[in-house]
């Protein structure tokens, strides 16, 4: 096996001008890795923990940022390293807060240490929350989507390290929904926290892949550059499913649930319920207007999870996917349009579909899936609109990836 040194050739990118070669060598020197332990970048401390010695480290991570089943901030305290804060993104630190609540800043009651939020008013580090740090390591597990915000946090996280002068190490994790690319390009016009960059719905990316391509397009304000260093995945490639260890979220509890967010999270701008406030979230949609469906479920106030859900209490018919996805979905590589276009379909006053127009555009990136959903078009017309601008993206992504990519 040989798959190390090649990844030791990735370690430190200052710049992004020889992400091709970096590319080309790991596309030359590939070897087969199925069935090898996947090895996560926070794993392989041989690679990183003499790095941080006599250094003032932040970390910025939730409960997926762990070492084997213990979290990334007890095993480097217990390795002496020396962490003055924490940065902490959607979800808080401990990834028990619901999606939009109101996160605040606190002190770590287990290890005494700050904890900076950076969701809500404070969505970039300050230059005072910047300062006494040499290093910020950023281990946080993705699901490979615009929309889902821990990579806008990655967008002002290198931002503000670029601006301080801080050198940003990315302990990189595999992408579960990192074996295709679909969707509509984000129009910048709708640049959102939910849709921070020109990519698709699913980008196809990792964490650490799509630094890269923030630095390389120049993305962050000014055009400015952070200093990488990153700490790769070993015997991970793109083709490859991903179980996920550790929920990323509250409201993705399942492989089911990740790999249906794609296609599903376009109802949180809608009247439809997609199962926040049930068992199922992510899993199932309905309305109490639909009358096709072979599944009801009743939303209620989950603490913590979906206090104050759409729907409260109102009964809904719809579809329960779980069964589908686990079956189907990890073997096709799209965004699934058909929930939406039925969803549209079946309800009967049309004008209340779209609750929150300027919402589902942020999420779509544009406003011209709303525009064609309310014009009638199929689900081919729409996805043949998309492949231009897919196509572009792919040409670009290609210059970042750190792994061999899928077909």
């Amino acid at each position: 096996m040989k798959i190390l040194p090649i990844f030791l050739l990735c370690l430190l990118f200052l710049n992004t001008g020889c992400a091709g070669k970096k590319v080309e060598e790991i596309q030359i020197q590939h070897e087969e890795i199925i069935d090898m332990p996947i090895r996560v970048g926070a794993e392989r401390m041989e690679l990183y923990l003499h790095l941080l010695a006599e250094k003032k480290v932040a970390v910025c991570g939730n409960q997926t940022s762990r070492v084997g089943t213990i979290h990334l901030v007890d095993t480097l305290l217990a390795s002496g390293v020396n962490i003055v804060k924490i940065f902490c993104p959607e979800h808080g630190f401990r990834g028990d807060a619901e999606a939009g609540a109101a996160i605040s800043s606190f002190i770590d009651p287990k290890t005494g240490i700050p904890i900076i939020s950076l969701y809500g008013n404070n969505i970039k580090p300050t230059v005072k929350q910047m300062s006494g740090i040499d290093i910020l390591i950023f281990d946080i597990q993705d699901v490979g989507c615009r929309f889902y915000t821990y990579i806008s946090t990655l967008h002002y996280i290198m931002e503000s390290a670029a601006e301080n002068n801080v050198q940003l190490c990315i302990l990189d994790r595999p992408n579960p929904n990192g074996y295709f690319i679909d969707g509509p390009v984000l129009d910048m016009k709708y640049q959102s926290f939910v849709g921070m960059h020109p990519v698709p719905v699913v980008h196809g990316m990792t964490i650490a892949e799509y630094a890269q391509m923030i630095n390389g397009e120049k993305w962050l304000k000014n055009g400015v550059r952070c200093k990488l260093l990153i700490i790769p995945v070993e015997n991970w490639e793109h083709s490859m499913r991903y179980p996920l260890p550790y929920p990323p979220s509250p409201n993705l509890q399942t492989d089911e649930a990740i790999y249906l967010y794609p296609s599903l999270c376009f109802f949180e701008g809608t009247a439809v319920s997609l199962g926040r406030g049930t068992a199922l979230p992510f899993q199932i949609y309905g309305h109490p207007a639909f009358k096709e469906g072979d599944f009801t479920f009743t939303p209620q106030s989950i603490k913590g999870i979906a206090e104050n859900p759409p729907l409260k209490g109102k009964k809904c018919r719809g579809y329960n996917l779980t069964e589908w996805a686990h079956n189907q979905l990890n073997s096709e590589n799209k965004i699934h349009l058909s929930f939406l276009l039925n969803a549209y379909k079946q309800m009967p006053e049309k004008e209340t579909f779209f609750t929150s127009p300027d919402f589902f555009d942020k999420l779509a990136g544009n406003s011209i899936l709303r525009e064609q959903i309310l014009n009638g078009a199929t689900e081919d017309v729409i996805r043949n609109s998309w492949i231009y601008n897919i196509r572009t993206f792919k040409i670009k992504r290609a210059n970042y990836l750190l792994y061999p990519d899928f077909e």
